[in-house]
């Protein structure tokens, strides 16, 4: 039986460009996105949670991002 070869003497496939540059692309955001909630983990954890009556529920949050993909999206006949 042979075995299969050791990942450092396996090649990697390379991508096309357009791919790799959305790859960066999709990788840039998700770091936007994952350095707005250290932000906000921070802020929580130096300041306290917020007031009650300053947060939105999540209720109009869920509404409003629905209704944005929505908008996005459109009609199917």
């Amino acid at each position: 039986m042979s075995e299969p070869p050791a990942p450092a003497e396996a090649a990697r496939q390379q991508l096309e460009p357009a791919a790799a540059d959305g790859l960066r692309a999709y990788a840039a955001r998700t770091r936007e996105s994952a350095d707005q909630l250290a932000a906000v983990l921070e802020d929580i954890a130096a300041n306290g949670l917020p007031a009650v009556e300053d947060c939105t529920p999540w209720e109009e949050l869920r509404e409003a991002h629905l209704a944005r993909l929505a908008a996005q999206r459109p009609a199917v006949a």
